[in-house]
């Protein structure tokens, strides 16, 4: 049991480091808040996409009948699934309590109706 948890420490570590380093460069450049919803947006699509290449890399070791990599490819999914989320949770929290950051900008119409 311990043994595979220590297969997903690299998945983690670099998932930890690629988000100190969206925040640090997102708050360095915008805002905190702004850096929180940047790094939301990244991990969504980060994680959504890692969840659906290891759902399909599963899917193909199972049907090759190789069960040692379909167990090391399934951890890295679930994995990957909590963190996805984790972030939508994150996502959830943020909104509720900026619920500006919800709504986006709007292009501006003119009430004369000249453009």
């Amino acid at each position: 049991m311990i043994a595979r948890f220590t297969r997903i420490i690299p998945l983690i570590i670099v998932l930890a480091v690629v988000a100190a380093i969206v925040y640090l460069v997102a708050t360095w450049r915008y805002s905190p808040n702004k850096a929180k919803e940047i790094l939301i947006r990244v991990f969504t699509w980060f994680t959504g996409i890692l969840s659906i290449v290891l759902a399909i890399v599963c899917l193909y070791v199972l049907l090759d009948g190789n069960m040692a990599v379909f167990e090391l490819s399934a951890s890295f999914l679930v994995t990957a699934l909590l963190a996805l989320g984790i972030t939508r949770i994150c996502r959830a929290v943020f909104v509720k309590h900026h619920p500006n950051y919800k709504k986006r900008a709007q292009k501006a119409e003119r009430l004369n109706g000249r453009k």
